[in-house]
């Protein structure tokens, strides 16, 4: 009989550290799910400010090929 108090005990400290295991783990995860997230929100803004420096990049080269054609055109006259 002193034999099953013992594994049952036994079973009840590695239910215990289990259980705290998983709460430990769910807290991880929970902290992983939120970092995934804001790192989502940041790559977003990154993409806008990309998008938006690749339109200003294309207006000035623009600009620069009109100037270029203008100094060119009165340079041959």
């Amino acid at each position: 009989m002193p034999r099953k108090k013992t594994s049952s005990l036994v079973n009840q400290q590695v239910g215990i550290r289990l259980s705290s295991h998983e709460k430990l783990c769910a807290e991880r995860m929970k902290n992983i799910q939120d970092s995934i997230k804001e790192l989502n929100k940041e790559v977003k803004l990154l993409r806008n400010e990309v998008s938006t420096g690749k339109g200003i990049v294309k207006v000035l080269v623009f600009l620069g090929t009109i100037a270029a054609t203008i100094i060119g055109f009165f340079q041959f006259r």
